[in-house]
C-alpha cells in the first residue's frame, strides 16, 4: 500500500428518495448518434437489468483489474478512510450499482448517520440495497434513483448528520470527457460542501493490461458492450441485427484512454421512429471512453473544480487510486 499526503429502515420496505425517474432521452440519443457523424451514444445506456448484470460479471474476470485493486485498496486502508469520514456523516455513492464497494468503508465505521446510493438502473438498485439493508439493519439506507450525471437534486441532510461525503469508486469519471469531468465534479463540490468526495481512478500503466482488461477472453465485455443495442431493439423498436457488430476496443494512448466501440460489419440499414439510417462496413458507434490518469493530474483537475486535494491511497503496484478531497464550505 502506498499511503500519500498531499499539503433503518426494514428489509421489506426501503424508503426510497424519489420513486420515479425523469424520461431517459435514449430514443433522442440514439437518433443523435445514428445520425451524427462520427456515431456516438453514452455509455450510462449500458445500464438496464441486464447491463448491471454483465458489468458485475466483467469485474470478476481474471484480466479486469480494476475491481480488484480498488477493493484492496479499500479493504487495506478502511480504518484511515473511516477515519477521514468521522461520526454522523451521510454516505452519498454516485453510481452505486451492486453496492459491494461500500462494506468495507460500512465496517469500519463507527455509526455512520446515513447511506444514500445513487443509480440510474432501479430494479438492480432496489436488489442490491434490500441485500445490503438485510447485511446492515442499523445503517439507515435511502436510495435514489436517477441520473447522477445530470442536475440531480440531493435530499436535505438528516437532522442528525454532521457532514455529507461522496463516494464516487470504479474510475467511472474515467467515462467522461475531461471538460465534461471537471463539469461534474464542479456539481459534486456544490453539494458535497462542508464535507469531502471519495473518488476512486484507474492510473495509466501498460497498454497491454490495459487491452486485455476490455477484451476478456470469456468475452463478457463484448456482451456488455452489444446488450446497448439488444436494448435499443427491444425498448424503442429498433431493428439492429446484432450478428453484424462487433465488439472493438482498443487504447488511444494519446487521449489516455480505452475507446470502446460497436463496428459495423456489413452495409446495413437500421429503422428507428419511422426512419432510416446507414452505416457502412468499417463504421462504428463508440459506446465508451475511460479515461486513465496520474496521480497529479487527477489532482490538478480536483483542484479545478474547487476540491483540496489531501490523502492518497494506491495499491502496491500503484494501477489504481483513492482519492481524498476535501469540498470547503
Amino acid at each position: 500500500m502506498l499511503k500519500q499526503e498531499f499539503g433503518c429502515s426494514t428489509l421489506t420496505d426501503i424508503p426510497f428518495v424519489a420513486e420515479t425517474i425523469m424520461p431517459e432521452p435514449f430514443l433522442s440519443d440514439m437518433i443523435h448518434a445514428l445520425a451524427d457523424m462520427p456515431h456516438a451514444l453514452s455509455p450510462k445506456y449500458f445500464y438496464d437489468e441486464e447491463g448491471s448484470r454483465l458489468f458485475d460479471r466483467i469485474c470478476e474476470q481474471p484480466e479486469y483489474y480494476p475491481t480488484r485493486c480498488e477493493m484492496w485498496v479499500l479493504r487495506a486502508c478502511a480504518s484511515d478512510i473511516a477515519r477521514h469520514i468521522g461520526s454522523h456523516a451521510e454516505i452519498v455513492e454516485y453510481g452505486a450499482g451492486s453496492l459491494h464497494k461500500i462494506r468495507p468503508i460500512l465496517d469500519a465505521l463507527d455509526g455512520p448517520a446515513h447511506y444514500l446510493p445513487i443509480d440510474i438502473s432501479g430494479e438492480h438498485l432496489a436488489a442490491s440495497a434490500r441485500m445490503l439493508q438485510e447485511a446492515y439493519p442499523e445503517i439507515s439506507i435511502a436510495p435514489l434513483i436517477g441520473d447522477y450525471t445530470g442536475h440531480l437534486a440531493l435530499p436535505e441532510k438528516p437532522t442528525n448528520v454532521k457532514k455529507r461525503i461522496g463516494f464516487f469508486p470504479g474510475s467511472t469519471l474515467g467515462n467522461m470527457h475531461p471538460r465534461e469531468a471537471l463539469r461534474f465534479l464542479r456539481m459534486l463540490r456544490t453539494q458535497l460542501h462542508g464535507g469531502a468526495l471519495l473518488l476512486g481512478v484507474d492510473l495509466i500503466k501498460d497498454p497491454a493490461i490495459l487491452h486485455a482488461a476490455y477484451n476478456d477472453s470469456q468475452g463478457v465485455t463484448a456482451a456488455f458492450n452489444l446488450n446497448v443495442l439488444t436494448r435499443a431493439n427491444r425498448e424503442l423498436g429498433a431493428d439492429f441485427d446484432l450478428d453484424a457488430f462487433a465488439h472493438c476496443a482498443f487504447y488511444n494512448a494519446p487521449e489516455h484512454r480505452i475507446e470502446m466501440h460497436l463496428m459495423c460489419r456489413k452495409p446495413q440499414e437500421i429503422h428507428l421512429d419511422g426512419r432510416c439510417f446507414r452505416m457502412s462496413q468499417g463504421e462504428t458507434l463508440h459506446t465508451e471512453n475511460s479515461y486513465k490518469f496520474t496521480i497529479g493530474g487527477l489532482r490538478t483537475l480536483a483542484s479545478e473544480a474547487g476540491f483540496v486535494p489531501a490523502t492518497v491511497w494506491t495499491d502496491p503496484d500503484r494501477m489504481f487510486s483513492l482519492h481524498w478531497l476535501d469540498a470547503p464550505e
